[in-house]
């Protein structure tokens, strides 16, 4: 079952409209720009929970985003690596 849609008139600068368009393949401009704006929703929420963690613990430091980065690219070579194995 898919989900409830509503029909909405947006307004956008023509060369953003016209680069989405051009993008948005067969599955159209609607779902490119329903896919651009969810996106969005995640990102904003990431950023105020970062915000309320940040608030009760602290800024986050360069040291420690720097970990994390560190931590998922080590992540990505030992999930690569494995699929090369697998193949």
């Amino acid at each position: 079952m898919s989900e409830a849609t509503s029909k909405y008139s947006i307004t956008m600068p023509r060369d953003i409209a016209e680069a989405a368009r051009a993008r948005s393949g067969p599955s159209g401009l609607s779902a490119y720009v329903a896919a651009a704006v969810a996106r969005q929703i995640e990102r904003d929420n990431l950023n105020e929970l970062i915000q309320v963690a940040e608030a009760e613990h602290g800024p986050i430091t360069e040291e420690e985003i720097q970990s994390m980065r560190d931590q998922l690219h080590r992540a990505r070579r030992q999930q690569t690596s494995g699929e090369a194995d697998a193949a």
